[in-house]
C-alpha cells in the first residue's frame, strides 16, 4: 500500500490545507510542506530498503507494487508499480514540491488554503502518472496534474495569466485526447488479436499490428508526451505558462511536469510501438537539434527574464529527446540524468527570479544590470546555477548532456555533431543572463533585502544535490539502468523479429 499512500498523502494534505485556512492562514504552508516530506520519507525508504531489489520490469520484481481489478468489466486493473526509474522519478517530484511550497512561502498572500490544495494535487497527479501501469489509470492521473496547474496559473499568475492558463489548458487537453484515441486504438488492436480487452501496460507489451496503424497509434501518444516535453514545434505554450505562473507553478512547471512528457516517451511510446518508434526516430532527432538550437537563440533574445529562463527549457529538453530516441544504454541514462538536473537547475533558477521579481516587481531586465553590489547572495546562487545550465564539468547538467552526446554519437553522428553546438549556445545565453542581472551598469539605485535564511536553505539544498550528481552520478544510475535495459532489450526483441536492426553501439545497444 505504499503507493497508494504517495499518492493519498498529498490529496489529503491538500484538502486539509484548504479546510483549515479559515482556522489560521498559516496551516495550510505547514500541513502541504508536512504532507510532501512525508512523501519525500517513504520514497527514501523504500530507495534505502530495497535497492538491493531493483530488478527489470520483465521479471516483474518491482521495488513495490499493487495491482487488483477496479472495473474488471473493462478491462481497467488499480495497477501502480515502482521501478528504477519511477523511484528516481517519484523522488524528483517529492523533492521539488518541498522547494515549491517553500518558495512560495510568503509570495502567496491570497486563497493560501486553495492554492496549496491545487499545488498539493497536481503533485499526487504526478506521482500517479509516474507509479501507473494500468494505461487507464495513467490517462486518469495525466488529467489529474493538469486542472490543478490550470488554477495555479490563472488565479495566482501575474498580468498575462488568464491568457497563459488557457493556452495551456487548450495545448494539454487537445494532445491528451490525442493520447486518450491512441490508448482505445490499442486496446481494441490488442483486443483483436488476442481476445482480451485490458489496459495493462505489461499485457499490451508486443501487441502485433501493421507498420502503418502502429504508426498512427505512436503519433498519438508521441503527440501528448511532445507537447509537455516541449519539443518543436509544440512549444508555444511554455514561455507563456512559465511567465505567468507564480513561482511554485513555474518550479512545478520547469521541475516535473515537462519530466512526464520524456518518461511517457521512454515508459510507453517506444516499448508499446518499436517498430514506429524506429522508423519515427530521425523526426524525433531533427525535432530534438531544432529544439536545442532555437531554444537556445530565443532564450539569449528575452530581455524578460522569467521567459529567458523559460525558453532555456526547451533547449535542455532537446538533449533529453535527443537520447530517447538515441535508445541506447549511454544515451537512455544521461536522459534520465539530464531530467533530474534541469529540473532542479531551473527551478532554482525560477526560484532566484520569483525572488528578484519579489523584491523589485520587474522581470524586465532593461531595469537590472549591478545588483551584485545589493543582493551578493541572490547572485551568486544564480552564478552557480547559470553555470550548471550551461553544462558546467563537475556538475549534474554536465552529466546528463555528456552521457546523451555520447550515446547519439553513435547513432547519429550529424545530430550529435549539431546538438554539441547547442552547449555553446547555452554557454552564451547563461552568461548573457548573469551579466545583464547582476554585473554591468547599475540602472537604478536599489535598496532591496537580500536571501534570507529560508531562502538560503532552500537554495543551500538544490546546489549541494547539484554538485551532488555531478561528482558521483553512479547512485542514479545503478537505480534506473535495470529498468532501462530492460526497456531496452524488450524493444530490440521486437525490433529484431521484424527485422528492423540497428548498428550496435559501444555498449551494446540498438
Amino acid at each position: 500500500m505504499i503507493l497508494v499512500w504517495l499518492i493519498l498523502i498529498p490529496l489529503a494534505g491538500g484538502l486539509l490545507a484548504w479546510f483549515l485556512e479559515r482556522v489560521d492562514s498559516r496551516l495550510p504552508r505547514w500541513l502541504s510542506l508536512a504532507a510532501i516530506a512525508t512523501d519525500l520519507a517513504l520514497v527514501l525508504v523504500i530507495w534505502s530498503q530495497y535497492t538491493h531489489r531493483i530488478a527489470p520490469a520483465r521479471g516483474r520484481s518491482w521495488l513495490a507494487e499493487i495491482n487488483t481489478e477496479w472495473i474488471s468489466r473493462l478491462g481497467v486493473n488499480f495497477h501502480l508499480a515502482m521501478d528504477g526509474l519511477s523511484l528516481v522519478l517519484v523522488l524528483l517530484t517529492a523533492f521539488m514540491g518541498i522547494m515549491s511550497v517553500a518558495a512560495s512561502w510568503t509570495e502567496i498572500r491570497e486563497r493560501i488554503g486553495f492554492f496549496h490544495f491545487n499545488l498539493m494535487w497536481s503533485l499526487a497527479g504526478i506521482i500517479g502518472v509516474f507509479v501507473s501501469f494500468d494505461l487507464f489509470l495513467f490517462y486518469f492521473f495525466w488529467e489529474l496534474m493538469l486542472v490543478p496547474m490550470y488554477f495555479l496559473i490563472a488565479l495566482w499568475g501575474h498580468e498575462n495569466r488568464i491568457y497563459a492558463a488557457v493556452k495551456f489548458f487548450i495545448f494539454t487537453q487537445i494532445s491528451g485526447l490525442l493520447m486518450l484515441s491512441a490508448i482505445l486504438g490499442l486496446y481494441f488492436v490488442h483486443a483483436q488479436v488476442t481476445g482480451i480487452y485490458t489496459f495493462n501496460y505489461t499485457q499490451l507489451l508486443g501487441t502485433p499490428m501493421g507498420r502503418t496503424k502502429e504508426m498512427f497509434l505512436l503519433l498519438g501518444f508521441v503527440v501528448a508526451f511532445l507537447v509537455k516535453l516541449p519539443a518543436f514545434p509544440f512549444h508555444t505554450w511554455l514561455p507563456d505558462a512559465h511567465t505567468e505562473a507564480p513561482t511554485a507553478g513555474s518550479v512545478i512547471l520547469a521541475g516535473l511536469l515537462l519530466k512526464t512528457g520524456a518518461y511517457g516517451l521512454i515508459r510507453f511510446a517506444v516499448p508499446l510501438f518499436p517498430v514506429a518508434a524506429f522508423d519515427f526516430g530521425p523526426v524525433a532527432m531533427v525535432l530534438a537539434v531544432i529544439g536545442i538550437l532555437y531554444g537556445a537563440v530565443l532564450a539569449f533574445a528575452q530581455n524578460d527574464l522569467k521567459r529567458l529562463v523559460a525558453y532555456t527549457s526547451i533547449s535542455h529538453m532537446g538533449f533529453v529527446l535527443l537520447g530517447i530516441f538515441a535508445w541506447n544504454e549511454l544515451a537512455l541514462q544521461g536522459a534520465v540524468i539530464q531530467m533530474v538536473c534541469h529540473g532542479i537547475s531551473t527551478g532554482a533558477l525560477f526560484i532566484v527570479v520569483g525572488s528578484l521579481q519579489e523584491r523589485l516587481h520587474t522581470r524586465d531586465l532593461e531595469r537590472m544590470g549591478g545588483l551584485w553590489t545589493a543582493v551578493p547572495r541572490i547572485g551568486g546562487v544564480g552564478l552557480f546555477f547559470g553555470l550548471a545550465s550551461l553544462g558546467l564539468p563537475g556538475l549534474g547538467n554536465f552529466v546528463g548532456e555528456f552521457l546523451v552526446m555520447i550515446g547519439a554519437y553513435h547513432v547519429n553522428i550529424p545530430a550529435a555533431v549539431i546538438a554539441a553546438t547547442g552547449l555553446v549556445a547555452a554557454t552564451i545565453y547563461s552568461l548573457w543572463l548573469i551579466q545583464r542581472t547582476f554585473f554591468g551598469v547599475k540602472r537604478e539605485d536599489l535598496s532591496i533585502p537580500d536571501l534570507r535564511g529560508r531562502e538560503m536553505t532552500i537554495m543551500a539544498i538544490m546546489i549541494a544535490a547539484i554538485v551532488w550528481i555531478g561528482l558521483y552520478p553512479q547512485p542514479l544510475i545503478s537505480t534506473t539502468k535495470p529498468s532501462l535495459n530492460d526497456l531496452r532489450q524488450n524493444v530490440c526483441v521486437i525490433q529484431s523479429r521484424e527485422n528492423v536492426l540497428r548498428v550496435p553501439d559501444a555498449k551494446g545497444g540498438p
